[in-house]
């Protein structure tokens, strides 16, 4: 079920011990509330998906949905 609304593309971090993934979502204005995006079902599973292989350390698929950002030792 789609949400009626403007359409607007948003980056979202998504952040696991190793890595950082941005993924570029499409978040939606609703007309009765204009106050703040909201994300439809859709978008929450890539976003629950992103951070599942990120904590498998799955580079190969997050580099297909995101930028993939790797955590390193301060040493």
């Amino acid at each position: 079920m789609r949400i009626p609304g403007k359409r607007v593309l948003r980056t979202r971090l998504v952040r696991t011990r190793d890595f950082v993934v941005a993924v570029e979502v499409e978040a939606v204005i609703p007309p009765d509330d204009e106050t703040e995006p909201c994300y439809e079902a859709e978008t929450v599973q890539l976003l629950r998906d992103v951070a599942e292989h990120a904590e498998q350390g799955d580079i190969h698929w997050l580099k297909q949905h995101g930028r993939v950002y790797q955590a390193l030792e301060a040493g």
